[in-house]
């Protein structure tokens, strides 16, 4: 087969610098949750400004992807990538060296902003370099195995980095993950730019950035007021609305932010939801089982992260299996409904924690179920989820699985520690007596089972749209296999 594409023979190495970088962005959010209450030490600044940190990164990454996705499109793919990750170096460096909240909100907010424009173009860089059908396959489970086991990898680096060194290596630790990237970019990467570039669709831009800020934000401020809360009511309102007159402002746009044909594939389709809702429901196993270890067992940071090693390693053998080896056999409809029925299963081990759980025998099962489910999950899903789109829109298609991840994982973060708080607290009142130091152990056990088994729900219900949405049978579908070979397959 003919390869005019520049990439194609040097196509392995730079799917490494790709995972760097994809590791870079996922375990980002992680390594910071774990360097947090160092950082709150060191600086002083409270509880209540604390979950800043968090929301300014994942307001900017969530909020320009799509732009981000649109520019590497645009300008190329190359210059994109390494701009993003530059600019996300420097801004980690600048708040590993924070003298003040300020400083490190600040620096937060540029690594989102610089996350938002290299994420989307690592994946669409992905998309366009591997097309032969075994390789894109193999390739895309290698990065479905970094996508879902990142966040588990950020735990264990976070604990190691905050508890030997300091919280503030959890952030220059990026500085050497981007200067392997950058260089490997400037050496391997040639950059592929339109030969015309249409003007940016600003109305678009406009709407939709508008419409993920309003949405993040509302989810955000729910975990630290509540649902019914006004500005909360308002936000989510807003969002919902802003997205709608996104969707009419490309039908009718001639250079489209996001041209709708991408959404169009019923199996394209069917991947973002699924990949929202997998991000939605997986953070009940990262949040709530980091604070059952920490904080009920005793478990040190390190020890912690050691904890969930047996998923990670589980994740990338699965992830690499599903699409090397099953993809050929089964349809992405068995292998995604297959690994959100093994999540929700999982999630119903862990709703029967309590204080005297052991690690081997309650915590371990289902966490090697998770890995088992979640590379299945991730691995098909961002496969399909940029399977058949031409060239030119390989960007906006990679934005939008990034902002699937990022407005399902602030959705469930922001659920699920809302219904836990609540759990706890109806808890310790409904015993009518004096909270004691067991008591109140028993009442945060119960809220984590109780985000445990929504999220269970969540995966349920994540596998019945699957089963519904996605097209196909039992086998692997032929037009699939067609379309990862490079050729053009219709939407539906």
């Amino acid at each position: 087969m003919n390869h005019p594409d520049p990439h194609h023979s040097r196509r392995w190495a730079i799917l490494a610098i790709l995972g760097i970088a994809q590791l870079m962005v996922v375990l980002d959010a992680t390594i910071v949750n774990i360097a947090l209450p160092s950082a709150q030490r060191a600086l002083h600044f409270s509880n209540d400004n604390r979950q800043w940190i968090i929301t300014a990164y994942s307001l900017a990454f969530g909020t320009l992807l799509l732009l981000g996705g649109k520019l590497s499109d645009l300008l190329g793919r190359k210059w994109t990538f390494v701009t993003g990750l530059g600019g996300f170096a420097i801004a980690s460096a600048a708040g590993g060296a924070a003298q003040s909240f300020a400083m490190l909100v600040t620096a937060r907010t540029f690594q989102g902003a610089f996350g938002a424009l290299l994420a989307p173009a690592a994946l669409s860089l992905l998309t366009t370099t591997f097309t032969d059908g075994s390789e894109r396959n193999k390739a895309f489970g290698i990065f479905g195995a970094i996508a879902g086991s990142g966040a588990s990898i950020g735990l264990l680096l976070g604990g190691v980095l905050t508890q030997t060194l300091s919280w503030r290596y959890a952030m220059y630790v990026n500085l050497a993950f981007a200067a392997v990237a950058v260089v490997g970019a400037l050496t391997l990467l040639t950059n592929q730019a339109p030969e015309e570039r249409p003007r940016i669709d600003l109305p678009g831009l406009f709407t939709v950035s508008g419409g993920l800020f309003a949405l993040v934000y509302g989810f955000n401020h729910a975990e630290t007021t509540s649902w019914g809360n006004g500005l909360t009511l308002a936000m989510l309102a807003g969002g919902l609305v802003l997205l709608g007159l996104f969707v009419l402002a490309e039908r009718r746009a001639s250079s489209p932010l996001l041209p709708l044909r991408v959404l169009t594939d019923r199996n394209r389709g069917a991947s973002f939801i699924s990949i929202a809702l997998s991000a939605a429901a997986m953070f009940g196993v990262f949040l709530f089982l980091t604070f059952y270890l920490q904080q009920n067992r005793g478990y040190s940071p390190i020890t912690t992260g050691l904890a969930f090693l047996p998923m990670t390693g589980v994740i990338m053998v699965t992830a690499i299996t599903a699409t090397v080896k099953l993809r050929a056999i089964f349809s992405p409809r068995v292998l995604v409904v297959a690994g959100m029925t093994l999540g929700a299963i999982a999630m119903l081990i862990l709703t029967g924690l309590n204080l005297h759980t052991s690690y081997a025998g309650g915590i371990m099962p289902a966490l090697i179920l998770m890995g088992v489910g979640l590379g299945l999950v991730f691995s098909t899903a961002i496969n399909n989820a940029t399977l058949g789109v031409v060239a030119n829109d390989a960007g906006v298609a990679s934005a939008t699985v990034n902002a699937c991840q990022q407005v399902g994982g602030s959705l469930g973060t922001a659920l699920l520690s809302t219904l836990a708080a609540s759990a706890t607290t109806s808890f310790i009142t409904g015993l009518h007596t004096p909270p004691t130091g067991a008591v109140i152990a028993r009442a945060a056990i119960h809220g984590y089972t109780t985000a445990f088994a929504v999220s269970a729900g969540l995966f349920a219900a994540a596998a019945v749209l699957a089963l519904i949405v996605y097209r196909g049978g039992i086998r692997a579908d032929a037009t699939a296999m067609q379309a990862s070979s490079g050729d053009p397959v219709p939407a539906l």
